[in-house]
């Protein structure tokens, strides 16, 4: 495990950076969500899909198989949803949390918020930062990063001030995610997600980032500019960012 200062990146950064194997990295992020929670048992906990949360999810099913975490009065807020997919569908991210996560822990399911990708209309989209809102706000939020430097779904030229709402796919995002699908026909052109600014809302946030594809958006979010041309750039203006990544993700540091 490597642990990058303030002064690794630039100055005045609030972020932490560590860079370990995937396995370390699945086993140190489980323990802040053990910490969290034996903090607060209630706490309000967002999540994040795809490929790169998975060895993540997998440590957190074995600690609560062994009893040594419990989800049974979390409240979860997910990232985002494809426009157009059912929860139901094998590649809605509905599907994706019950499979790789919430069937396998203790959650109570009334208490898992996912955005809709049916009911997308402006009052359903406001209503989702509001139910953060009366949940107590997001205690910790976890991310993962796109190659053009995403977070959620929010592409690059994303208003840095904004809260959950449609965005459109960029083709890059697209060609990346339909090794999930059938073929790029398939992949849903839109998605619904929450904001950049109600990412930022959270009091923690975890961010995650595993690849040599990943290294160019990394360098962007850690020694780059705050800009909205890379939406995760914003991380460095959190007071309480941790990024894992590794050593690939963090060669061009």
């Amino acid at each position: 495990m490597i642990a990058l200062s303030d002064n690794d990146a630039k100055d005045g950064l609030n972020m932490k950076v560590i860079v370990d194997t995937p396995e370390g990295i699945a086993k140190q992020a489980a323990a802040i969500y053990q910490e969290i929670l034996k903090d607060k048992p209630n706490a309000v906990l967002g999540f994040a899909t795809g490929s790169t949360p998975l060895d993540l999810y997998a440590q957190l099913i074995k600690l609560y198989e062994a009893g040594e975490i419990s989800f049974k009065d979390v409240t979860t807020f997910n990232l985002d949803e494809y426009v157009g997919l059912e929860p139901t569908h094998d590649q809605s991210y509905r599907y994706f949390m019950d499979t790789n996560l919430f069937t396998h822990i203790d959650l109570d399911p009334a208490r898992v918020h996912i955005p809709s990708g049916i009911d997308t209309d402006a009052a359903t989209l406001a209503a989702y930062d509001e139910a953060i809102a009366e949940a107590g706000g997001i205690d910790m939020q976890l991310l993962g990063i796109g190659c053009n430097g995403h977070i959620g779904f929010n592409e690059p030229g994303t208003p840095l001030e904004s809260l959950t709402h449609v965005v459109e796919l960029t083709q890059n995002t697209r060609e990346v995610n339909a090794r999930f699908f059938d073929s790029l026909d398939d992949v849903p052109t839109h998605a619904a997600t929450m904001g950049i600014k109600t990412v930022m809302n959270a009091r923690k946030l975890l961010l995650i980032a595993l690849g040599e594809s990943k290294a160019e958006a990394v360098y962007q979010t850690i020694k780059g500019p705050v800009s909205s041309a890379c939406p995760a750039s914003v991380l460095q203006l959190h007071p309480d960012a941790v990024v894992f990544l590794d050593e690939a993700a963090a060669s061009k540091l």
